[in-house]
């Protein structure tokens, strides 16, 4: 087919959503793993995600918006907390207490009074308190930043639609080990569960 997918896609799907009333901004898994090179869940696209997420991380503390970090944990020697993920991607057994790639990037480690969810699969809603968290803190908009986008980052955005909550995607805020799966899926997230935004837009809608 010679037709793009954008245009494929013009008038069917696509549709702003914009922000709400109050957004909290869910920094997921911004963890050593993925910006240390020669780990094999090293991905490229989180190193320069990590720089811009510590800017929009900065934002959010200076404008009092409520800030939600996720990290993964499994169970070391059996990982059946993992279930069938860690069947199917063993890479993350990394992901134990005290492997220094499972601990955060320094530029995005969480202060002592932002809260910390740990999680075991791909979506931060999946088996967590995220949602009514959220939910009693009156917030109808998520700010997402993290890694990776075509995993947890995805993960995460289909499930918070689908709680109802207004999704935004921070384009050059999240990042992958490869631009091809990135990319189409910051297009899919675009067209279907959210909207996808720079972070120089996310950053002067929490200081207005």
């Amino acid at each position: 087919m010679s037709e793009s997918a954008a245009s494929n896609y013009a008038g069917v799907w696509g549709n702003r959503i914009g922000f709400g009333h109050k957004a909290a901004l869910l920094v997921i898994d911004f963890m050593k793993g993925y910006t240390t090179e020669g780990a094999p869940l090293y991905a490229p696209g989180v190193v320069t995600a990590v720089r811009i997420g510590g800017e929009l991380l900065q934002v959010a503390r200076e404008t009092a918006t409520p800030i939600i970090h996720t990290n993964i944990r499994y169970q070391p020697g059996s990982f059946q907390d993992g279930g069938m993920w860690v069947k199917k991607a063993p890479v993350m057994r990394d992901m134990v207490e005290g492997n220094p790639l499972a601990e955060f990037c320094a530029e995005v480690t969480p202060r002592d009074d932002e809260l910390v969810i740990t999680k075991q699969y791909a979506s931060a809603f999946f088996g967590t308190s995220l949602a009514p968290t959220l939910h009693s803190q009156g917030v109808d908009t998520l700010i997402l930043i993290g890694c990776s986008t075509s995993g947890c980052v995805r993960a995460t955005a289909v499930d918070g639609v689908q709680h109802g909550f207004r999704v935004m995607v921070v384009r050059d805020g999240v990042g992958d080990r490869h631009e091809g799966p990135h990319e189409a899926n910051l297009f899919d997230i675009d067209s279907k569960y959210g909207d996808v935004i720079d972070s120089g837009e996310a950053m002067a809608w929490l200081k207005r």
